[in-house]
């Protein structure tokens, strides 16, 4: 990939497509009494007053280079984070986690790595690895590939929603920090490195865990939506719990980045790409009334 060329769309993926995607599948899933589409979580009634919100993804291609560095550990932490950090952006208390293991040939210390990784994330969330699925498809997957999926289920209380509704003009962004690129963007990362070395600390560290930070987030403040920054950026994930007709309006020099993504611009890739594609440092939005001691105020809404 030539210097000119650094971009996600460049290196095989389109965010377009996958927006397109979304909207052509809405009509259909709604047909079956869904809500949530869309956004982070989906929500189904439980009973008169609570609801399941539940949420499925994967570690997706970040999962070639922590083969390579050694990490798949790292990786099963990736799953479990990520996955438990959408599920709160519905207001739920996660309750368990089920993950899904393919390969073209399963090695059982790989499994282990990943598996063993997840689990140290849901102890430390509260949440239970309730089971899953191993499977061995060497008609899908090339050797030595292997993915890493799974599904996180919570609970929450009708009047305890956040949904991004009640957001308006005036209300604040305010931003919890990521450690890192997190588990988005990795196949334009993959195509910067190559075949070559690279420095795992900078690039792998595992996806942050916001659990902690958003219950005393919302103890302590009036959140109306929350934003898990995973693949489209700051805007693009905002944008997702906005009310049709509000923006967000973004202060990119607010906070400081981590020097990944200095990593990622002395790379070549261009600073529009960098925020269309990702977290830059902040990992979680919030939206707020009024500021937050000790978080930064990132952006606006209008």
């Amino acid at each position: 990939m030539t210097e000119d060329a650094r971009t996600y769309d460049a290196a095989g993926v389109s965010l377009d497509t996958a927006n397109a995607v979304v909207g052509r599948l809405r009509a259909a899933v709604e047909s079956t009494g869904a809500t949530g589409f869309g956004h982070f979580a989906g929500l189904h009634p439980l009973d008169e007053r609570r609801f399941l919100a539940a949420t499925t993804d994967s570690v997706g291609s970040k999962l070639l280079l922590h083969r390579r560095a050694g990490t798949l550990r790292w990786g099963g932490m990736d799953l479990a984070a990520h996955c438990i950090d959408d599920v709160l952006c519905s207001g739920a208390d996660p309750l368990f986690l089920l993950d899904y293991v393919a390969a073209n040939r399963i090695e059982l210390e790989q499994v282990a790595d990943l598996v063993e990784g997840a689990a140290e994330v849901c102890r430390r969330a509260g949440v239970a690895l309730i089971g899953g699925e191993t499977a061995e498809l060497p008609g899908v997957y090339r050797e030595q590939e292997l993915d890493f999926a799974g599904t996180c289920v919570g609970i929450v209380e009708r009047d305890r929603v956040i949904d991004g509704s009640r957001c308006a003009p005036g209300d604040l962004v305010v931003g919890l920090p990521s450690d890192g690129i997190h588990t988005n963007g990795f196949t334009l990362v993959r195509a910067i490195v190559g075949d070559g070395d690279f420095d795992a600390e900078l690039l792998l560290a595992p996806h942050r865990l916001y659990l902690d930070e958003v219950r005393d987030l919302r103890a302590h403040a009036d959140v109306k939506a929350l934003a898990h920054v995973t693949g489209g950026g700051i805007l693009g994930n905002l944008t997702r719990v906005l009310p049709d007709g509000v923006e967000a309006r973004i202060d990119w020099d607010s906070w400081e980045r981590p020097p990944v993504f200095h990593w990622l611009a002395e790379n070549g890739v261009a600073e529009d790409e960098l925020r269309r594609v990702f977290n830059l440092g902040i990992g979680m939005c919030a939206v707020v009334p009024e500021p937050v001691d000790g978080l930064p105020v990132i952006g606006e809404l209008s």
